[in-house]
């Protein structure tokens, strides 16, 4: 596990409490004082019970999820920031990691902006009396100079308890309105209790996009937790308590609302919990202000906590700034420049004033927050690795749900600024990526899932494998070479196979006895191959091979069980044309290989470069009699991949001449039959008559070939020997095949 840089820290010592107020006042926020009214008013007491349900579907799950994580591993500073990065790998963890620190950055501002909505009437005596409107700043500029001076000069431990006394104040305020009387009109419509139903369905994404924010912040606490005494403890207890009792009050919230208010009450008035509670008029304004001044406190201690983790961890391409926001302060290591990082982002956000256009984009970035840890907590719960035991257990069918409801309610709050904050998000990865291409974009989260889903395949494939006389035919080969950085073709033409149609498995052969050193050395060799071989358009899996001969290494592989799913059915072997006496040692192990029903190739190696236009070459003589449609189908396999973009497959057919219609009809019939893309014009076919041999007349028509394939039979090579194999010396590469038994072309 990667640690951030100084991310021991817990001097502090908070408990749970820090973790449920922070949390709890954040959900408690303005949108509860403001927005809360109009939502019941809109849709009615059941189309706000919905609202609440609904956005709970997400931070339940989500919540769940990050207790769940938090006690599996040791949280360090950071917390959202911490558990992502750890998961997915810094580069991802840093990209949602710098979304979420924007987002609880201006979110201050946006708090700090909604606090200044307490002071309504004073805006409206100021305007009666002098004439002119008083700007906004004039309220939020000071009050966040005052949250500023409160967390530069006593730290997070005042921070703390202003926070505790200001979530207090909230409390009671919401007591106040629960013991308020409902409004008394003597209009018939003013007349409260006629708001229960669903009303105007069609608006309710509407009104769920602008409540839902009122659900966010229950994972605020958990940017506490480099300052807390046992994380495992406290962020589990804290943020479900807060969770659960958020989500308490609003269902009471807006069955007060509906019992007391008329539904033209509910749509007129913004502060209308004013007129419900007991001496509302000043009770509310102030439970306004208690909500966004907790709200802000909350985030001004959280942010640059993210901040500080972020930077700990040298992710962002700037030095520098990374070194001096990771800085920590005093005993209790305090962020302070982070914090003062933070405070002047905070106001220029507030000094512009608005921070509408912004606000729909901070909650997309929280939802994708959201939506991560979530994904996190069902992967460990697929992926099931061993070091995943975390003491509270969700289930994985939560987190699924919360992902999934996580994407798609972005979707139906805005598709517009879900879009944008994916770009958004995309275009940081990209930035972070360039200066961080060292380190690990998805780590073993990912790795987990994957294992499970391959092993599921492989036994599903093994239970299921059926009559291989009756299963559509496909290459799955081995190759096992010692020369693996000097010949680079073999290389290749695995690779080829392995593409689209077919799987590779490569093996570097060490010739000795398995030991520490050999083992060492297999490793070193492995990690050079796979690097060597990461481009884009490779599917060939390799690993290596240690073995006391050439003989017994060939016996193991062709014994070893294929991580495809499928067993192996082929068996690749090769040799340098230059160096021709490497055949005697293939040829004495083909009779191995033929034991286990493998089709075995021999491949070639020339010294010419290939010129892939120049074709593939398919060589087809009467004796290839189970050779050829295998021929014909690796001549297919081999120019699906991209490298063969330009190229195409050419089929000679010697005969003789009597057989000369017959011949070019069966091809004809052959390849139409089986959709192949060879043209009449590609097929040639060649009568075996005059002094010239079959040699020299496919080392005639195949010396520019990008590849030559031909056939060979076992008596052949009883008789020959390795002459057959080393009587091709003016062509480039061949690929000499020989079929256990005859293939169909479906």
């Amino acid at each position: 596990m990667v640690k951030a840089k100084g991310a021991d820290n817990r001097a502090n010592g908070f408990g749970t409490g820090p973790v449920f107020f922070t949390a709890i006042s954040t959900i408690l926020g303005a949108i509860l004082f403001l927005r809360f009214g109009f939502a019941v008013g809109m849709l009615g007491f059941w189309g706000g019970i919905f609202i609440i349900l609904l956005g709970h579907l997400i931070t339940i799950p989500t919540a769940l999820a990050i207790s769940e994580l938090a006690t599996n591993t040791r949280v360090e500073g950071g917390g959202e920031y911490f558990i992502i990065s750890r998961s997915f790998g810094l580069k991802i963890g840093t990209t949602i990691g710098v979304a979420l620190y924007l987002s609880q950055t201006i979110g201050v501002a946006f708090y700090i902006v909604a606090f200044t909505e307490a002071f309504e009437p004073l805006f409206f005596w100021w305007q009666n009396n002098f004439g002119w409107d008083l700007p906004r700043q004039a309220i939020s500029i000071p009050a966040l100079a005052i949250l500023a001076f409160l967390i530069l000069r006593k730290g997070s431990g005042m921070g703390v308890k202003a926070l505790i006394i200001v979530t207090v104040i909230l409390f009671g305020v919401i007591l106040l309105f629960f013991l308020g009387k409902p409004i008394e009109s003597e209009e018939a419509l003013r007349q409260p209790g006629n708001n229960f139903g669903f009303f105007n369905q069609s608006n309710f994404f509407t009104v769920f996009a602008i409540c839902f924010p009122a659900f966010t912040g229950m994972t605020a606490g958990v940017g506490l937790s480099g300052d807390l005494r046992n994380p495992a403890k406290s962020i589990p207890l804290g943020t479900l308590s807060a969770t659960f009792v958020g989500m308490i009050v609003y269902v009471f919230i807006v069955w007060k609302l509906s019992v007391s208010a008329s539904q033209a009450d509910l749509l007129e008035h913004q502060l209308i919990m004013s007129k419900i509670a007991l001496g509302g008029a000043l009770i509310i304004p102030l439970g306004l202000a208690a909500s966004t001044a907790s709200s802000a406190l909350g985030s001004i201690l959280v942010a640059p906590r993210t901040l500080q983790a972020i930077t700990a961890d040298r992710s962002l391409p700037l030095r520098r700034f990374n070194i001096l926001m990771s800085r920590a302060n005093g005993n209790n290591r305090e962020p302070v420049n982070a914090t003062i990082f933070t405070l002047i982002v905070a106001f220029i956000f507030v000094a512009i004033g608005n921070v509408n256009l912004v606000a729909g984009v901070i909650s997309m970035f929280f939802l994708i927050t959201y939506g991560s840890l979530c994904l996190i907590s069902f992967l460990n719960h697929f992926g099931s690795p061993p070091s995943y035991r975390p003491r509270f257990k969700s289930r994985w069918y939560f987190s699924l749900a919360g992902f999934l409801l996580s994407v798609w309610v972005m979707f139906q709050i805005s598709p517009v600024y879900t879009i944008a904050s994916y770009i958004i998000i995309i275009i940081l990865y990209l930035i972070i990526e360039h200066y961080n291409k060292e380190q690990k974009g998805v780590v073993n989260i990912f790795k987990g899932a994957l294992f499970q889903v391959n092993r599921a395949i492989q036994v599903y494939m093994q239970k299921n494998y059926g009559d291989p006389d009756k299963e559509e035919w496909r290459p799955a080969a081995v190759c096992i070479s010692s020369h693996s950085f000097e010949r680079e073709k073999v290389l290749n033409l695995m690779k080829w196979i392995s593409y689209k149609h077919g799987f590779g498995t490569y093996f570097h052969f060490i010739e000795g006895y398995y030991s520490k050193q050999t083992f060492n050395e297999s490793q070193q060799i492995l990690a050079e191959l796979i690097d060597l071989q990461k481009e884009e358009n490779n599917a060939l899996y390799i690993d290596t091979m240690i073995s006391p001969s050439y003989t017994s290494a060939i016996a193991q592989v062709i014994q070893a069980p294929s991580i495809s799913g499928m067993e192996n059915n082929m068996v690749l072997f090769e040799f340098d044309k230059d160096e021709p006496q490497e055949i005697e040692r293939i040829i004495d192990n083909i009779k191995l290989t033929k034991a286990g029903n493998f089709d075995v190739c021999i491949f070639a190696g020339s010294k010419f470069a290939i010129k892939y236009i120049n074709g593939i070459h398919v060589w087809i003589r009467a004796t290839d009699i189970n050779n050829t449609n295998l021929m014909i189908l690796l001549g297919y396999i081999i120019l699906a991949h991209p490298d063969w973009r330009k190229s195409f497959i050419k089929i000679f057919s010697i005969c003789s001449p009597q057989n000369t219609d017959s011949t070019r009809e069966e091809l004809l019939e052959l390849i139409q039959a089986g959709r192949l893309p060879i043209t009449l014009t590609n097929i040639e076919i060649i009568t075996s008559e005059g002094n010239q041999s079959i040699s020299e007349i496919i080392s005639e028509r195949s010396k520019n070939a990008a590849l030559t394939i031909m056939g060979f039979r076992d008596e052949k090579i009883k008789d020959v020997g390795s002459g057959f194999f080393n009587g091709f010396n003016e062509l480039g590469d061949i690929l000499f095949v020989n079929a256990s038994k005859s293939k169909e072309i479906k």
